[in-house]
């Protein structure tokens, strides 16, 4: 019998390269054989960007976000987390952190190998948070990456993608992981980021028709392949 602390796995992994990966409810991707957690986009401190612009949201937003990477983190015991990029908002973003999350987010880097990909809105290192950033990074046969589209198998974020599914008369809009044989990009685990619909413009060119989703459903992750999505404004 599982115990509680046990991951549900998800129905289906992704391949790429040969390399089996692991989509999380939470967002993150599991790569078992690395012992190696990736997210992408957490956007930490969009909250308060946002407010400076007289824009008001809720300020959790940023302790949301490290609590479900926290939550995760135990679930799967990483020896490695690998960011991908935008993981702070701007870069002024670590300095309005308020202490309890930039306690949990000192922690967890002290507590794993942690690898900064740095992004477009957060090309400095965080140097006062621990881990180590670089532009990108080669694990066996793929590469992660910020940005989508570069050379060779790649892990990547960026583009937040979400796709929406028609359930018993019922339109439904999920973040979710898109991938062929070639990349996967990776949704945004950020509590305030948005998505981008995977039939927009922007994925266009990066997949091959048979590319499926990962959809993130409430207990697990469901494999849809493209034709099975709707398309259009619900």
């Amino acid at each position: 019998m599982k115990s509680e602390s046990t991951p549900r796995r998800a129905h289906h992994d992704i391949t790429i390269a040969g390399t089996r990966l692991a989509p999380d409810r939470s967002g993150a991707l599991w790569w078992a054989s690395e012992r190696t957690l990736v997210v992408a986009d957490m956007h930490l401190e969009k909250g308060s960007s946002y407010a400076r612009r007289n824009v008001l949201l809720p300020p959790y937003d940023s302790r949301a976000t490290l609590d479900k990477l926290a939550a995760v983190c135990e679930r799967y015991n990483p020896g490695r987390v690998v960011a991908l990029g935008d993981s702070f908002h701007d870069v002024s973003a670590p300095a309005r952190l308020d202490a309890q999350s930039a306690a949990l987010l000192k922690h967890l880097t002290a507590r794993h190998d942690f690898i900064w990909i740095v992004g477009n809105h957060d090309p400095e290192r965080p140097d006062v948070f621990g881990g180590t950033a670089i532009s990108e990074m080669q694990i066996g046969p793929l590469t992660l990456r910020h940005i989508p589209g570069g050379p060779g198998f790649e892990l990547a974020g960026h583009l937040h993608p979400c796709a929406s599914v028609t359930v018993r008369g019922r339109r439904m809009r999920r973040r979710c992981f898109i991938a062929d044989g070639l990349r996967c990009v990776l949704p945004a685990f950020g509590a305030y980021t948005g998505g981008l619909d995977v039939f927009d413009d922007a994925f266009g060119g990066l997949f091959a028709q048979g590319a499926s989703t990962w959809l993130i459903g409430t207990e697990a992750v469901h494999r849809l392949a493209l034709h099975r999505l709707a398309r259009g404004a619900a």
